[in-house]
C-alpha cells in the first residue's frame, strides 16, 4: 500500500499521523480470473479522521504502456471512462471493482487509489495483477507405437494433447502417482511427451497426464502401453507325489498331472521333452502333462518343459526327473 499526506494550506508538522489514519488493503495482489466470466477485485479502507469527501479512482496498465483510467467516483457519484462504462461496476463508498466480463485482454495491473478530504487529503493506494485463463479440457494420451514393443529392444512415446487451456502445466502418473525423470524415463521441455526408452517389463503400468493453471485441472484416461517380456521363472509343479527340487517322487499306479508356466507376455507356447536313451523327442504341447506311472517301465524318467515367446522370441527350459516307486519307499533310496 502506498499512503501520502497531502498538505492544505495551513497544514502543518503530522503528516505521519494522519497518513496512518487510512488503511488500504486487498486480499492478494495477484488474481487469476476466467476467461468469460465475472471477477471481483476487493478493496477494503478506513481511517480515523473526518472525512467530508472520499474519492475513488481505478486505473489499468499493461506492460511498457502507460495506466489508463477506468472510472472512478466521488462520495456517491461515479464517473467512468465512456469506453469501459458497461464492463466495470464500481458502487461507492465501496471501492471494490467489479469486471463484468473478463477477456484475456484484461490482464494486466489495476491500481485502486483512495483520496479522503476531511482536515486535510490523505491517499492511499493498492496495485493489483490479474491474470486471466481458459480453464483446461480433457486431456488426450497417445501411444507410439500402438501396437505394443518388445523389452530392451523397443521404445515408447506418450504424448499429451490438450484442446483447450492457458498457462497448461503437465505431469505424468503413473499407477496413479506422479512419475519422475529416470534413467529411462526422459520429458520433452514442457513435459507434454514422456519417452521410455528402454522399454522393460517393470515400466507396465496405468499412464496418465494430468494438465493444470491456476485455475482448472484434468486428467486424462488411463491406459496401459503393451510391452511383451519373457519368459521369467518357468517352474514345473505336480498336484501329487513329493517334490524335491528337480526330483517328483510318485508311487506306482498314480496318475500325476504336471503343470509348467512362466511369467510372460503374450501368454507362452509349451512343449514337453522326453529324454531317453541319450535322445529326445516331444511328447506333448500346452502347458499340462499327465504321465501314468503305472505304465512306465523304467523306474525313473527324465523331462524337460521348454516355454517360448513368440513376440520377444526368448525361450526357457528346466529339466526334472519323475521317479516311480513302491507306496512308503523312501526318495532317497533312488538319488
Amino acid at each position: 500500500m502506498r499512503c501520502r499526506f497531502i498538505p492544505q494550506i495551513g497544514d502543518g508538522a503530522g503528516a505521519a499521523g494522519i497518513c496512518s489514519a487510512l488503511k488500504l488493503t486487498v486480499p492478494s495482489h495477484t488474481i487469476h480470473g476466467i476467461e468469460g466470466q465475472p471477477l471481483q477485485l476487493t478493496v477494503d479502507y478506513n481511517f480515523n479522521t473526518t472525512a467530508c469527501e472520499i474519492q475513488i479512482i481505478w486505473l489499468f496498465e499493461k506492460p511498457q504502456s502507460n495506466p489508463k483510467y477506468l472510472l472512478g467516483s466521488v462520495n456517491q457519484t461515479v464517473v467512468p471512462d465512456l469506453e469501459y462504462q458497461h464492463k466495470f461496476t464500481l458502487i461507492p463508498p465501496n471501492a471494490s471493482l467489479m469486471i463484468n466480463l473478463l477477456r484475456i485482454s484484461d490482464e494486466g495491473n489495476y491500481i485502486v487509489k483512495v483520496n479522503v478530504r476531511g482536515n486535510g487529503t490523505i491517499a492511499a493506494s493498492e496495485r493489483i495483477h490479474v491474470a486471466v485463463d481458459v480453464p483446461v479440457t480433457q486431456p488426450i494420451v497417445h501411444t507410439e507405437p500402438s501396437s505394443g514393443v518388445v523389452e530392451y529392444v523397443g521404445n515408447i512415446t506418450l504424448k499429451c494433447t490438450v484442446g483447450k487451456g492457458t498457462r497448461v502445466v503437465y505431469q505424468w502418473m503413473k499407477n496413479g502417482k506422479p512419475l519422475h525423470a529416470g534413467p529411462n524415463y526422459t520429458f520433452s521441455s514442457n513435459n507434454a511427451t514422456l519417452l521410455i526408452v528402454p522399454v522393460a517389463k517393470e515400466d507396465i503400468g496405468n499412464y496418465s497426464c494430468l494438465v493444470s493453471n491456476p485455475v482448472s485441472a484434468m486428467e486424462s484416461e488411463r491406459i496401459a502401453p503393451t510391452i511383451y517380456y519373457g519368459p521369467y521363472g518357468l517352474r514345473v509343479k505336480s498336484d501329487k507325489g513329493l517334490n524335491v527340487g528337480a526330483v517328483f517322487t510318485v508311487n506306482v499306479g498314480e496318475a500325476v498331472l504336471f503343470d509348467c508356466s512362466a511369467d510372460s507376455n503374450p501368454p507362452n507356447t509349451y512343449s514337453w521333452i522326453q529324454r531317453a536313451d541319450n535322445t529326445t523327442h516331444v511328447i506333448q504341447y500346452g502347458p499340462h502333462l499327465e504321465v501314468v506311472s503305472d505304465t512306465v517301465a523304467q523306474k525313473t524318467r527324465d523331462y524337460v518343459c521348454r516355454a517360448f515367446n513368440n513376440m520377444t522370441g526368448k525361450r526357457d527350459e528346466t529339466h526334472f526327473t519323475v521317479i516311480i516307486t513302491s507306496a512308503g519307499k523312501n526318495i532317497d533310496s533312488w538319488l
